[in-house]
């Protein structure tokens, strides 16, 4: 009895030390089939031009993928000129909810499409362009969003006052570049603005690294031009710009953090900063904002929030704001000048439509207040057509 006992318990053992090792291989695979869309409003049509190639041009939001089991998902934006993605190309990659595209994106399928803005030539100015969304998840699961058609259309352009350059943008990347660090989400760029000059309000910052480089192309780490690029072909540079003397030698900021007019003569090898400048037609030419909502500025006239004159009645800049304490603020027309304020009501009773994520405060000046997620966002106040837009 003793022996069969002693048996019985090494059976039952070995079955049980199976029975967990099946346990543990078990493999847990995220579905990824569920309905993928943009949650964008989409316009009609797109309207690009050189001039404006630093403006976002769209900015593509969908909701996150249903899967089944907490995984890693990534999310790339597709293009295709066919229409058919045989030609698909990716465009813009996030582990998020949002990717951006700007009017110098849609330049390059424009042309890619055959069309141009010269009214001289049989070419077309209009364009279909095919967007779709595609998430991973897991070994390799896919899933594609519908197809989104886009018109994009020329601004015809008689060439009189064209501007010519080898590029249309430099790209500016680094954590000296307030609204860009080292990623390619956000890169500021300088646009060719007159021959042979690139030019651009850009934010810069002097805290940490404060160090950043100029590309020739958008997300490509590749074709970086740092400090002794332009130093050894004989530039005259800014002396708030140094040899920040890392790996790379990229730039170094070293001036007061702020909103600069930066330009990049590569005629007369110079690279300026100057303060912040309006390149369009506007009542103003800088709209300031002050108070605890916006995170760089808070109730000081030291270091005020500035969006700028770049358009026909358009004011427009990357605005950090907060959704902490009071998270009220107010824009001004005039830098250090509290009369000159313009609240909530001000915009709302002039007809504007205004972004979701701000709404009246309802204090003592009836302020905004910023009730979105915290973080960075392209603002926009178009005065010709009342819209107040976070992007």
């Amino acid at each position: 009895m003793k022996k069969l006992s002693i048996i019985g318990l090494f059976i039952f053992a070995l079955l049980n030390f199976n029975g967990c090792k099946s346990e543990d291989d078990v493999v847990f695979v995220a579905s990824n089939d569920g309905e993928l869309t943009f949650t964008n409003s989409f316009l009609g049509e797109y309207l690009i031009s050189f001039a404006t190639s630093s403006n976002i041009a769209e900015r593509f939001t969908w909701q996150s993928a249903d899967v089944d089991v907490p995984a890693n998902i990534v999310y790339t934006l597709q293009k295709s000129i066919t229409g058919d993605f045989t030609d698909a190309e990716n465009v813009g990659t996030s582990s998020g909810n949002e990717i951006a595209l700007t009017v110098g994106d849609f330049v390059t399928y424009a042309v890619e499409a055959g069309t141009d803005d010269d009214p001289t030539t049989e070419a077309p100015n209009t364009a279909n362009i095919s967007f779709r969304l595609r998430s991973t998840v897991g070994l390799g699961e896919e899933n594609f969003s519908p197809t989104q058609v886009i018109t994009i259309t020329w601004l015809e352009n008689t060439g009189a006052d064209a501007a010519v350059c080898d590029l249309d943008q430099l790209w500016l990347v680094g954590a000296g570049v307030t609204f860009a660090n080292w990623s390619w989400e956000t890169p500021q760029q300088a646009i060719c603005s007159g021959n042979g000059v690139y030019s651009g309000n850009i934010a810069f910052r002097s805290d940490n690294d404060a160090n950043f480089r100029f590309f020739t192309a958008n997300a490509d780490w590749g074709t970086g031009q740092n400090y002794p690029f332009f130093a050894n072909d004989g530039y005259t540079i800014d002396s708030r710009f140094e040899n920040n003397m890392d790996g790379d030698e990229n730039f170094r900021f070293t001036g007061d953090s702020g909103l600069y007019y930066l330009v990049i003569d590569t005629i007369n090898k110079t690279i300026t900063l100057d303060a912040p400048t309006a390149t369009g037609e506007c009542d103003l030419d800088i709209l300031y904002g002050v108070g605890f909502g916006l995170t760089d500025a808070d109730w000081s006239w030291e270091t005020p929030v500035q969006l700028v004159c770049e358009g026909n009645g358009v004011y427009q800049g990357w605005v950090n704001y907060q959704a902490v304490g009071d998270a009220n603020f107010r824009f001004f027309t005039a830098n250090a000048d509290w009369g000159s304020g313009q609240n909530y009501p001000f915009y709302a009773d002039a007809g504007y439509t205004i972004d979701s994520r701000l709404e009246d405060a309802m204090d003592g000046d009836n302020n905004f207040k910023f009730v979105g997620e915290t973080g960075q966002y392209f603002t926009i106040i178009d005065t010709v057509n009342k819209t107040i837009t976070l992007e």
